[in-house]
């Protein structure tokens, strides 16, 4: 009969032993044998009638193998429910030799199992946490700002004959040059479109008259500030960093001068863009767009908010991990095995992206937190209707092809897991929230964007 024996060799880290008596796999090798015997097809003799010699000779060895292996992995599996064990990863086998397995010499085999355990740990009290909840300060620039982007967006685009202010668009073809201005065999060319602002202010002056056909010669890191360089150089296929390729000389052709016609402040513009708020003035109107920039850094906020409670809970919860089990399992991860530099290397992150594991199952256990699949669809629409922007407003949710699309994303196991990990993490963060009382704190949007981008970075 199958014996365990379990030792405990480290930190959160055991030792299985499962030894095996001939009794516990002889059986099952014996009826495996019979079984090929039956399907076996060989020359020479009618199939389920070749000898159990032959069959064993020819495939003995390695259904024995799989017999013995498959009664360990049973004994194992069996044990660590009995015992309702908390192991990470699965079993890593110590020191196994498939080679001692011998069909003609059946003996008591045992087989050595190693296990990283989990621990057991409390979350840190969120409530003695400072949090902040920043509160991005509206200005009537940024309102302004927003008026004129949107009335840009659903404006008309006329084509005057020549260049005659910053806000004209440029049609343009870039062709690369040497810098006598010849153009460079095989070198890159590129149609654009751009505003005229959009070109360093030194520049801007020389372009006002220009007019379709004319043809002037740039070079990048001198025809654009940082910014528009950057975008520049992307778009031409060009890495932003490489110094030598911001020094590049282009020829730039213009095939088409635009100028866009700013949409009207007026009632019927107003309705285009909230059709039903009856907006009637243009004090209701900057009204509307306050409150949706308001709306906009409000949810930001609260991401930043979810962003604290995230590190709180990380790098205040203390978690012990049996780190020299998880680092052996690393190693048998993957086609290639990785070093023990490579597992140093990748370690710190691996063990952060685990905690955080630990952390959201402990929540989502003690809190009862759960997805359904109503939910999952509704996420499903919601992302639907986002995807169509403006298209989808006042549009009716349960047309069939809604619905059909729907149907057809429930049915993508990968969209739904997705989808169930996106709105569990959202549970989780909202449950975190009503744990603390973060302190309100007036903040600019610059000093916010700013925040974010330094945060982004050190990430």
């Amino acid at each position: 009969m199958a014996t365990v024996s379990r030792e405990n060799v480290g930190l959160l880290n055991e030792k299985l032993s499962v030894t095996l008596s001939k009794d516990d796999y002889l059986p099952a090798f014996q009826k495996s044998l019979k079984e090929y015997g039956k399907k076996a097809n060989i020359p020479g003799f009618r199939k389920g009638m070749v000898p159990v010699g032959l069959i064993k000779k020819m495939y003995g060895g390695s259904v024995f193998t799989d017999e013995v292996l498959r009664s360990v992995d049973r004994e194992l599996v069996k044990y660590m429910e009995t015992e309702k064990l908390e192991i990470f990863a699965q079993p890593l086998p110590v020191e196994m030799d498939i080679q001692q397995l011998d069909m003609n010499n059946p003996v008591d085999y045992t087989f050595h199992f190693e296990l990283g355990m989990k621990p057991e740990f409390s979350l840190t009290d969120l409530a003695k946490g400072k949090f902040i909840n920043y509160k991005v300060q509206v200005t009537e620039d940024m309102i302004d700002s927003e008026i004129t982007r949107l009335q840009n967006r659903y404006g008309n685009m006329s084509e005057p004959e020549s260049v005659t202010t910053e806000d004209n668009v440029l049609n343009v073809l870039f062709a690369e040059t040497d810098a006598e201005g010849t153009e460079t065999e095989n070198g890159i060319k590129k149609d654009n479109s751009l505003l005229v602002k959009y070109f360093a202010a030194p520049l801007r002056s020389s372009l006002m008259g220009k007019k379709k056909d004319d043809v002037f010669t740039v070079q990048l890191n001198s025809a654009f500030e940082e910014k528009e360089r950057e975008w520049i150089l992307g778009d031409l296929g060009l890495e932003k960093d490489d110094e030598k390729a911001a020094e590049k000389y282009f020829k730039v052709t213009i095939t088409k001068v635009g100028l866009m016609e700013k949409k009207e402040l007026n009632e019927e513009f107003y309705n285009q863009l909230y059709p039903g708020a009856e907006l009637k003035t243009e004090s209701d109107f900057r009204n509307k767009i306050k409150g949706e920039i308001e709306a906009y850094w409000a949810s930001q906020a609260r991401n930043q908010v979810h962003d604290q409670l995230y590190h709180s809970l990380l790098d205040h919860t203390a978690i012990e991990f049996p780190e020299s089990f998880l680092k052996k399992w690393m190693k048998t991860q993957g086609e290639t095995p990785k070093t023990d530099e490579e597992i140093e290397k990748e370690f710190p992150n691996f063990r952060n992206q685990l905690k955080w594991t630990l952390i959201s199952d402990k929540i989502v256990t003690e809190n009862n937190i759960q997805v359904l699949p109503d939910e999952i669809r509704d996420f499903a629409k919601q992302q639907l209707f986002g995807y169509m922007g403006g298209m989808g407003a006042g549009m009716d949710e349960n047309q069939p092809w809604v619905n059909d699309y729907i149907e057809k994303m429930m049915k993508d196991r990968k969209y739904v897991e997705d989808a169930f990990n996106r709105i569990q993490t959202q549970k989780i963060f909202e449950w975190a929230e009503t744990q603390i009382k973060p302190a309100d704190k007036e903040i600019s949007v610059e000093e916010f964007t700013k925040m974010q981008e330094e945060h982004h970075h050190q990430h």
